[in-house]
């Protein structure tokens, strides 16, 4: 019964989750907070620690794992985008953007930006430009435990945190996903 009990638990291992009581050694950030150089003359550094501390997440937890704030210039067009769920319209202006449009596969989106797929199935993307004078949160991704069998660890993709971001955009264009296999 005993080299069975172990046999199974090897079994689990390979081929299923198992919890475990050995706390990992926290993960140092990766990437920077830094601006794309394409984008550095777009912005300028502000200081506003409230708004930093909204965007920066605890381990494991999502958000932000560092930043920093930029307020967008008035001769700026800056371009963003944001992958979002059909089912909760609410979602479409939520707190947080990419410079880059989506491509590849969803599995290494949602890794690279740290979304659960509990939280949404991406399929809705929205394109919009951000309007003059907007503070943003730059930064790379904090790790995040989607659930017992999923953590994606920390990422050095940057992506930007907007409050309000529904006025601090304009020019919107909304697309739906479809089904494309490879």
């Amino acid at each position: 019964m005993k080299n069975y009990l172990v046999i199974i638990s090897a079994l689990s291992v390979l081929y299923g989750c198992t919890t475990t009581t050995v706390k990992p050694t926290p993960q140092a950030c990766a990437g920077t907070a830094a601006l794309p150089l394409s984008l550095a003359s777009d912005f300028e550094s502000v200081e506003d620690t409230v708004l930093l501390t909204k965007a920066i997440g605890t381990e494991n937890k999502g958000a932000l794992c560092r930043g920093q704030v930029y307020r967008s210039k008035t001769t700026s067009q800056i371009m963003l985008f944001r992958a979002w769920n059909s089912t909760n319209p609410n979602s479409k202006f939520g707190n947080w953007w990419t410079f880059n449009k989506p491509t590849g596969k969803v599995a290494d989106y949602r890794k690279d930006y740290g979304i659960c797929y509990q939280w949404t199935p991406l399929d809705m993307l929205v394109q919009c430009t951000l309007k003059p004078s907007v503070k943003v949160v730059v930064g790379a991704g904090q790790s995040v435990q989607c659930s017992q069998c999923l953590t994606y660890p920390v990422s050095a993709t940057q992506q930007l945190f907007i409050e309000n971001s529904e006025s601090a955009l304009s020019n919107c264009t909304t697309f739906s996903g479809v089904l494309s296999w490879q």
